[in-house]
């Protein structure tokens, strides 16, 4: 599981995206469980979680986030407005994500308020769902309708954290060294 995590949750690791989100192939849901508790034993204590959204047959939907940064996400101006919206109450992110898994247990697909677990700008998110996710300027991480400039810049800086994440990795150093604590 720490390769999955380099490779598709570096940002997060480094303290620069809130969140990141991977599918988990496992062999026998006590190596499931056993994976994710001993990824929480490490990074926990420096402000990383990682949570099972979603099982299908032997592929596991996980989010690792960081609380702090979910925190000050969803205190951005409309977040929770929309999020009430989409049936999510309170402010605690636990009841947040306990929401979220709710929604993919009713959902085929992913509900659209994931971009905002994952750090991905409002209007951004509003946009992919007025325009069933067509005619965006461009597409990196998330589909973007508003701030091109800004989001290609800050793509950059997650491929770039990713390839440095992922060399360090391979030459030895481990994830506990690599996640920044909050």
């Amino acid at each position: 599981m720490e390769n999955y995590l380099i490779l598709h949750c570096a940002p997060t690791l480094a303290g620069i995206k809130t969140a990141n989100l991977f599918s988990y192939t496992f062999t026998s849901q006590s190596e499931l469980m056993n994976s994710l508790l001993l990824v929480n034993e490490k990074l926990n204590s420096k402000g990383v979680y990682a949570e099972i959204l979603r099982i299908r047959n032997s592929n596991a939907l996980i989010l690792v986030y960081r609380k702090s940064l979910l925190n000050s996400d969803f205190s951005r101006k409309g977040v929770k407005d929309f999020l009430r919206l989409c049936g999510y109450d309170g402010n605690l992110i636990d009841n947040f994500i306990q929401r979220l898994k709710v929604r993919f247990d009713c959902s085929r697909g992913f509900p659209h308020e994931i971009g905002l677990f994952l750090g991905y700008p409002l209007q951004d998110v509003i946009g992919f769902i007025e325009n069933e996710g067509k005619n965006s300027k461009c597409a990196g991480c998330w589909k973007v309708y508003t701030n091109e400039y800004e989001a290609v810049r800050i793509f950059a800086k997650y491929r770039k954290c990713k390839n440095v994440y992922t060399k360090l990795f391979f030459q030895g150093r481990s994830i506990e060294g690599l996640t920044i604590a909050a």
